[in-house]
């Protein structure tokens, strides 16, 4: 009798499409696909952040790079038990290229494959230094000769070199959590690299923002690289406690970290393949040469500040929700804050706690959500404790989400966000009779699509929506027409006194940084960053299928981006820094379906 296990199913599938591939026969590897197939790939078959939608453009890809990645030894991945529910049959499997070992699954339906994730784990030969292959920390003779050299001793003269005599392969522009994450996985993976950073402490961009900011995502979903935070760390992080830990993050993890740094300019020379990059240190300029060059300057770029009529008359105080630093200075000014997203609402609350008279415009619709409600219904699905307790430990859970096609995620989270909708009637049916004008994306799909497509346009719930239902936040909805010298005048002729205005308006795309550092040539080149190319508000088609130039390689040589969200930062900067080890050691990196530029901003 047949055994239709589910185990035994997809032993049978993956061990004749795993043969096809390693015969290198693309028809019968093709023939293994539905007709609305999907196929990520990170990095494993085309050194590139890239989803194959359709047989054809599988078959494309095979056609370019199954020779040259050679996949062997494929068989189930025995820590997870392959499972079959409506008709879909999924598991995990690993297999093996010429230069890395890679792990992957496979969602199918009728015997045929659906979804695949194949990604990369780690290179041969270049594995990190831990569990049996730990260093041993004993002090070392010298190469040359002499005496021992203790640990510190070796990390001391490293600091003395690196930048000085010595050059890093990889010089890292801004110093939050991507940085550090970045930065520790190329310690471990042996990359020079030194850390750019403004403020003087790893940690001092969270510091210096607005004294009421708390993580929104919940401590399961925000571990860094290697050092997990401890089990009585908070749900939410509070920003200072959050830039403790990175600074004590980056001592611990021995990174590189040139604080107090400004970077004035970067150049990248084609015939010797570097960068020639000029930074400002301790009120001197030096000049590093590495050969990649990367931004980690966050998700967004430079701050987006509205150029008002009457901007330049107006007599009371003008900032941006970056450069707000908290209520006390204003709790006796009238305050409008423009705009009505996580800053608005934060910035909002935490003067109206304190009894000013503060007015939120909203200019568009957004969307919110119960921060309780998402970490129940959502997030905490796979990161909480409730996950542990089931097995699924961060890096699970990290693998489980790449698994998921970005073009099926929008119909997999659209049923949860209309079970919220409906658990929370009764507080948006208040919200709504403030005035507040919601969204739930431009699909209704909810609020991890419109981050994944533009960054912005919501709000997670953790207080101000109360009292804007309750009047402790005054509500405004319409545009902007101009200031006076104390108000500011929306377009059908509201009035709102103000002594400060706060423009919670947001940043614009990333390669905004490298037109201020290298040029805007060099920023057109790349073009946007972040989006999918949906085709919704903010995210211009066409579609990408992966998150435009982020974690890959770009049209402009070298350079490269990393960042979003604490999640985003921890699970990518393994695959950047697999990416600069390859081509630090001399790995050939063929790279498929390098991202067109359709955007410049």
């Amino acid at each position: 009798m047949l055994d239709k296990t589910p185990n035994a199913k997809l032993g049978d599938l993956l061990e004749k499409f795993g043969g096809a591939l390693t015969a290198g026969d693309v028809d019968a590897a093709v023939g293994f696909f539905e007709e609305d197939c999907y196929w990520r790939d990170l990095l494993v078959f085309t050194w590139n952040m890239k989803t194959l939608e359709g047989p054809d453009a599988v078959r494309e890809m095979l056609q370019s790079q199954l020779a040259k990645t050679n996949p062997t030894g494929w068989k189930l991945y025995e820590k997870e038990v392959p499972t079959e529910k409506d008709g879909v049959l999924e598991g995990w499997f690993l297999f093996e290229t010429d230069v890395a070992r890679c792990r992957g699954h496979i969602r199918a339906r009728n015997g045929r494959i659906w979804t695949i994730l194949t990604t990369m784990d780690e290179l041969k030969g270049f594995e990190e230094p831990s569990g049996v292959r730990r260093p041993n920390g004993h002090p070392e003779p010298e190469p040359k000769g002499g005496p021992a050299i203790s640990w510190t001793e070796k990390r001391e003269a490293e600091e003395k070199e690196l930048g000085y005599s010595r050059q890093p392969y990889v010089v890292i522009i801004g110093g939050g959590q991507g940085a550090l994450a970045l930065g520790a996985r190329l310690r471990q993976l042996d990359v020079p690299t030194i850390i750019v950073e403004k403020n003087p402490k790893p940690g001092d961009s969270w510091r210096v923002r607005y004294k009421s900011l708390c993580l929104h995502d919940p401590v399961w979903y925000d571990h860094m690289p290697y050092i997990p935070f401890p089990p009585n760390w908070p749900v939410y992080s509070p920003k200072d406690k959050l830039g403790d830990w990175l600074e004590m993050y980056a001592k611990v993890m021995e990174l590189n970290f040139w604080g107090s740094t400004v970077c004035k300019s970067a150049k990248y020379d084609d015939t010797t393949k570097e960068w020639t990059v000029v930074v400002e240190r301790d009120g001197k300029e030096m000049t590093l040469r590495p050969k990649q060059l990367v931004f980690a300057t966050g998700q967004a770029s430079r701050a987006i500040v509205p150029n008002f009529p009457g901007s330049d008359v107006f007599k009371g105080e003008q900032q941006h929700s970056s450069q707000h630093t908290g209520p006390d200075p204003y709790v006796d000014k009238k305050t409008v804050v423009i705009g009505s997203n996580t800053s608005a609402h934060d910035i909002s609350s935490a003067l109206a706690e304190l009894g000013a008279d503060v007015t939120m415009v909203q200019r568009s619709p957004t969307m919110v959500v119960n921060i309780h409600s998402l970490h129940t219904h959502a997030t905490g699905i796979n990161y909480s404790e409730q996950a542990v307790a089931r097995g699924i430990d961060v890096e699970r859970a990290d693998y489980i989400g790449d698994t998921m096609p970005y073009a099926l995620m929008g119909e997999n989270h659209k049923p949860i966000y209309d079970m919220i909708r409906e658990m929370d009637a009764d507080f948006y049916t208040a919200l709504e009779g403030a005035g507040f004008v919601l969204d739930w994306g431009d699909d209704e799909t909810g609020l991890h699509m419109k981050y994944m497509r533009r960054g912005a346009g919501y709000y997670i719930d953790i207080g101000a929506s109360q009292m804007i239902i309750d009047g402790k936040i005054k509500h405004a909805y319409g545009q902007v027409d101009h200031l006076t010298e104390n108000a500011v005048v929306l377009k059908d002729g509201t009035e709102l006194p103000a002594d400060l205005v706060v423009y919670a308006t947001g940043f614009g795309s990333m390669n905004g940084w490298v037109a201020d550092i290298v040029d805007q040539e060099t920023a057109d080149k790349v073009g946007k960053v972040w989006g999918l190319g949906s085709g919704t508000k903010n995210d211009p088609g066409p579609w990408e299928g992966e998150p435009r130039n982020m974690w890959k390689p770009t049209q402009q040589e070298a350079l490269w981006f990393h960042g979003g969200n604490l999640a985003q930062s921890r699970r990518n900067s393994l695959f950047l820094a697999l990416q600069l080890k390859a081509r630090l050691e001399g790995i050939p990196t063929p790279v498929y379906g390098l991202q067109e530029v359709y955007h410049k901003a």
